[in-house]
């Protein structure tokens, strides 16, 4: 019985050695098998030095109660005498619950850890296979894999070997069991193993001897029928190495009480699943050839032969190697680049990725897949990059002046430090995994077990983001930074790149010109001025930016003539460097395509634009007239009047393309814009605000040339078509109607005269060329259309409709809005009006029928000839036309009745016909998501091209470019223009029902 005080010292005794739960240690203590222990102090502290005291202690409580009778004392007493022992055999049960189950079942293997007491040795391949000689059977076989585990994780967890050793030995011990298993497997069918030769090849993690504790182990099986064997026999030698692979994986992937090896994963074998499990080399060689991916060649980096016959594995990676190095002058290497470094983040789970070491952002793939690309694009020329294991690449490729020397030393600390988290996370329950534990408990031994002791769960997580965050910034570090190197001038003797390897970077990255890319670098930071260091400073992330999107070479072009045209104001470079948001936004800006760019450098102060957090909000309708009111109320001339309007235009459009773009695209710091349809409101409506705010500015300095202040006639300019329904885009015209009426007094030929010669004005105004984009007035909806009169009185108008309005003009006036002028005169034109465009009691079966007729006889005469419809945006089929007359039919017929419907906003009239039950839920959502898609590629094509289009481009680069900004993937334009197909063809068909009536 133990005494009160003794047991509260011995309480606190515990507590002090960092157990966190005295009192089950304690009771565990008092075990008659630790009898020795709970007296020997030094036991106690060995036992609170481990990740997990509590845990260790449990362990060895078990481990000492399943010794065989008689031998619990030599445990004790070599624990007791022996400190390196007493370490490796605590340390382990401290850190792991599965080696510590392992123990309880095979009480004896903890003598196995005194072989290597005296010398620390490591033991390498050819002590590992002695270790695995005597496993006959799969059981066996495990039994033994367990305790050669046992020993790389007692000298991994007492620091005896550092994380890229405890890999290495790892690897070669899956070496030794793939030899172990297979030796078994032809032991079972020794007629198989007779009829072939069978090499197998190590992939992944084991090829490049870098093998966690509990990992997929990836291989390719080879296969040649076996000397003397003629061609004959080849498909029955296949079958043998077949069913031989096939049982070796069996040996190694099957869970029995004593767990499982590791699963044997073939699937990185050419075709994959679907490909055979064993090929001969000459049908390797052929797929390779012919029909391998880029991503096949990287895998193929780190093969290395490693079980089965030895020629024959030396035959298969002399004859792949070279396939390998060749991998970067394939033609879609560049595309098949960027579809890598996509799946890295397509294939984080959600809910995972702020845990997940390997695949999150900072995380361990992302080194990984870095060093290989480099490798990839350097090891064409430099055979000393032929390295399958990562740090040691890595430290080749510094050594080459391909990477920093400091950043490869940054990122071989990071490296190493979340691959030694990933070996302790796994190696607690010998469980695959790869994200970092959220308990408290779990933490708090996995901060331990890298020697974080004071406060273990803080000190890891800061560590870990510290790493993590080395990490994010792993293409500035690993891609960009040397090719400032190549062309900045450098102290004498520093390691930089060569301009060819430079070149060779800037290809592989996207750049189609690597030659002008690289003059534009040369003429950005070479230098000592503040202005080239700032450069230096800022174009390892622009230029990864850059090559992000769908023309990088113009994106670096653009920048340049941004900074020549800044480079001397002081407040750019200090925008670019100090405003994160800044920068990127002018990188995706820049590159997207012709028109922002345009639009800037017409006016490059508007880069402030990009670093205010309310730059890019679109600006009121009143706040932008008043502006443009203003300013052409302060000009001297007509000419300057509307100059400055229309530089106000220029500036706002900007403003509105920038936003767009930055929306569509997403920054690190806001995704992309999920709401298609949002985007597509905000940029109408902004851009149809602007456009009524220049109208307005052109006609009072039109009013003011040639009348003064006042007009001997009321004047008002109504909208109508897109720019009365706010739906605008970027290379959209202006179509609009004139109103008047005379003032008092005022003679009506006199009035009609003053109007014609404002309108004159306007025009010529809006048209004068300049470095500003026009601005079209089209006038083509008025009565009679191009051949009646430009502008009429409000009386004309009511006598014209009165007498022979005809439908489609009706319909036209759906869209009708006031816009500029008189206020009064253009709310009674829309009351003169609202009867014709919303008839009472709907439309009658004839007026329908001559829309139907108008709308079939537009589809077959105004489609441009040679165009595909379906792909043309406006008249093709699903198209803009389409969903618009439908919706426009159904005001015609129901908005006397449903005042939701009386509105010029095809969405809104869309969405209210929904409400009031006039279209099905799935039948709107159809035709609103046509609407939206293909007016967003109206946008996109004039934003790629700085021309407005109403079909996709046919030059790839630009289509590439319209598929970026609708969220395509490079190298996925045939699957965006499919997409497009498919949902236009969905909204044809409701239109066929909703529109022609089925």
């Amino acid at each position: 019985m133990t005494v009160p005080g003794r047991r509260s010292s011995t309480f606190i005794r515990l507590l002090r050695s960092g157990f966190t739960d005295p009192s089950a240690a304690a009771r565990l203590l008092d075990a008659d098998a630790m009898t020795s222990v709970r007296a020997d102090p030094v036991l106690l502290d060995a036992l609170g030095a481990t990740a997990d005291p509590d845990l260790a202690l449990r362990g060895l409580v078990r481990l000492a109660e399943a010794q065989p009778d008689g031998e619990l004392p030599g445990l004790l007493d070599t624990l007791v005498s022996a400190k390196p022992l007493r370490d490796r055999l605590l340390g382990v049960l401290g850190a792991s619950e599965a080696l510590g189950d392992h123990l309880a079942r095979h009480p004896r293997d903890w003598i196995d850890l005194v072989t290597y007491e005296a010398a620390d040795l490591h033991p390498g391949l050819p002590e590992f296979e002695r270790g695995l000689a005597d496993a006959h059977d799969p059981v066996a076989l495990r039994v033994a894999y367990r305790r050669c585990l046992l020993s790389i994780a007692a000298r991994d967890v007492c620091g005896t070997i550092d994380v890229a050793q405890t890999a290495a030995e790892l690897a070669d011990l899956a070496t030794a069991t793939l030899r172990a298993a297979l030796r078994i497997a032809a032991a079972a069918a020794p007629e198989d193993a007779g009829r072939c030769r069978l090499a197998v090849i190590a992939m992944g993690k084991c090829g490049g001897n870098e093998l966690n504790y509990v990992s997929d182990v990836d291989v390719i099986f080879v296969a040649e029928a076996a000397d003397g064997s003629d061609g004959a026999d080849e498909a029955k030698a296949l079958q043998a190495a077949t069913r031989l692979a096939s049982h070796m994986m069996r040996i190694c992937s099957e869970t029995t009480v004593e767990g499982t090896i590791w699963p044997v994963d073939a699937n990185l074998r050419p075709e994959g699943r679907n490909g055979p499990l064993v090929r001969t080399l000459a049908s390797h060689l052929a797929y390779y050839q012919r029909w391998a991916k880029t991503w096949e060649f990287q895998a193929l980096l780190k093969a290395r032969a490693v079980a089965g016959d030895a020629d024959l594995g030396a035959e298969y990676i002399a004859a792949i190697t070279p396939l390998v190095w060749q991998a970067a002058e394939r033609e879609n290497f560049v595309a098949d680049v960027q579809k890598m470094r996509r799946r890295v983040v397509d294939n984080i789970p959600a809910a995972q990725v702020d845990r997940e070491l390997k695949l999150g952002p900072g995380g361990l793939r992302d080194v990984e897949f870095a060093v290989q690309l480099l490798q990839l694009v350097h090891g064409r020329s430099d055979a000393t990059l032929h390295s399958g294991t990562t740090l040691d690449a890595l430290h080749s490729l510094a050594a080459g002046g391909y990477v920093g020397r400091a950043d490869a030393a940054q990122l071989n600390d990071a490296y190493r430090f979340l691959r030694a988290m990933e070996h302790r996370i796994q190696l607690y329950r010998l469980r695959r995994t790869h994200l970092v534990p959220e308990d408290e408990a779990d933490l708090r031994r996995l901060g331990r077990s890298l020697g974080l002791r004071t406060e273990p769960v803080a000190e890891l997580n800061k560590a870990w983001r510290r790493h993590a965050s080395v990490v994010r910034r792993l293409h500035e570090k690993l891609f960009y930074r040397p090719l400032l190197d190549a062309v900045a001038q450098l102290a004498p003797g520093e390691t930089r790149l060569s301009p060819r390897a430079a070149g060779q970077r800037l290809e592989a990255l996207g750049y189609a010109d690597p030659v002008a890319a690289l003059r534009h670098l040369e003429a950005l930071a070479s230098g000592v001025t503040r202005k080239a260091a700032i450069q230096r400073t800022l174009l390892p992330v622009l230029l990864g930016w850059f090559a992000d999107s769908a023309d990088p070479d113009a994106g670096l072009l653009n920048f340049r003539k941004v900074s020549d045209a800044l480079g001397k104001t002081p407040w750019y470079l200090r925008l670019l460097r100090d405003e994160g948001a800044a920068a990127e936004n002018l990188a995706r800006v820049l590159s997207a395509g012709r028109l922002a760019p345009d639009l800037l450098m017409r006016a490059p102060e508007a880069v402030a634009l990009l670093g205010d957090p309310e730059g890019l909000q679109p600006r009121t309708h009143e706040a932008l007239r008043q502006e443009v009111l203003a300013a052409v109320g302060r000009a001297e001339t007509p000419e300057t009047a509307v100059a400055a309007a229309r530089g106000v235009r220029r500036r706002e459009l900007f403003r509105t393309a920038a936003a767009d773009i930055i929306g569509a695209y997403g920054t690190e710091d806001s995704p992309a814009e999920e709401d298609h349809g949002a985007l597509v409101d905000r940029v109408g409506g902004a851009v149809s605000d602007l456009t009524a705010a220049t109208v307005a500015g052109a006609l009072r300095a039109a009013v003011q040339s040639h009348f003064g202040e006042t007009l001997p006639t009321r004047f008002a300019v109504i909208g109508v078509g897109r720019f009365g329904g706010h739906e605008l885009g970027y290379g959209s015209d202006a179509d609009v109607l004139f109103v008047h009426e005379p003032r008092e007094g005022v003679d009506e030929q006199e009035a009609a005269k003053a109007a014609q010669t404002v309108i004159a004005e306007m025009r010529r105004l809006l048209q004068l060329p300049t470095a500003d984009p026009p601005l079209l007035i089209d006038a083509d909806l008025r009565p009679e259309g191009r051949s009646g009169p430009l502008v009429r009185t409000l009386a004309s108008y009511a006598a014209y409709y009165r007498r022979w309005s005809l439908t489609w003009e009706s319909q036209a006036l759906l869209r009708a809005e006031p816009v500029a002028g008189e206020e009064e005169l253009g709310r009674r034109f829309i009351e003169l009006i609202d009867p014709l465009r919303y008839p009472a009691e709907g439309l009658g079966e004839d007026a329908v029928r001559e829309i139907r007729r108008l709308k079939a006889r537009m589809e077959s005469e105004r489609m441009p000839r040679g165009a595909d419809p379906t792909l043309h945006t406006k008249l093709g089929r699903g198209g803009l036309s389409d969903v618009e007359w439908t919706v426009q039919l159904i005001q015609m017929r129901h908005a006397w009745a449903e005042p939701g419907l009386r509105t010029t906003r095809t969405r809104e009239a869309l969405a209210a016909a929904h409400a009031a039950g006039l279209i099905p839920t799935d039948e709107a959502q159809i035709l609103d998501e046509a609407w939206v898609l293909a007016t967003r590629v109206r946008n996109a094509v004039m934003l790629v091209r700085g021309r407005a289009g109403d079909t996709f481009p046919a030059e790839a680069r630009e289509l590439a470019a319209v598929g970026r900004y609708l969220g395509y993937p490079e190298g996925t334009a045939g699957e965006m223009l499919d997409d497009y197909r498919r949902i236009t063809r969905r909204a044809r068909a409701v239109v066929e029902e909703l529109f022609y009536g089925g």
